[in-house]
């Protein structure tokens, strides 16, 4: 495991724990050179789950692109990276417990808005105008009002 800080190739082992979830174990490292600490997770390597996109295509399920949408919409908010972490966690969590392995983009996407919205309604707002690609303000308007209305 290379230190994210030098790049040095050797590091110690601190401390392991399983997490929450218990599908993957959390280990604080040492580097031994610069004496840094960072952590890792090890996870077991599951059945590839498929995301077909809107025009058909099939592409490797990629938990970092759902975490980069997740990060980008709660940019500025009072939401922990922990937090966010949680929502791709869960949203994977579900992906693989279900019986199939291939998903429609936009189930993810659905899945992403939901847990947002529990989350931060700004930063659901956020996603969703990107996700559903409002075409113009009577569109975001709708959402908005929607949104009031769930309240």
């Amino acid at each position: 495991m290379k230190c994210p800080y030098c790049g040095f190739g050797e590091s110690k082992v601190i401390d392991s724990r399983p997490t929450d979830e218990s599908n993957s174990i959390r280990r604080r490292r040492e580097c031994l050179k610069c004496q840094k600490r960072f952590t890792t997770y090890e996870k077991l390597e599951a059945i590839s789950l498929v995301v077909i996109k809107k025009d058909q295509s099939r592409q490797p399920y990629n938990r970092g692109k759902i975490l980069k949408g997740i990060i980008t919409a709660c940019e500025k908010r009072p939401i922990s990276l922990a937090q966010m972490e949680k929502v791709a966690d869960d949203i994977e969590s579900e992906l693989y417990q279900s019986m199939t392995r291939e998903f429609d983009s936009t189930l993810i996407g659905e899945k992403v808005m939901e847990k947002l919205k529990k989350l931060d309604e700004v930063a659901y707002v956020r996603f969703a105008s990107v996700y559903r690609s409002f075409d113009d303000i009577d569109t975001f308007m709708a959402e908005l009002q929607g949104l009031m209305n769930d309240r």
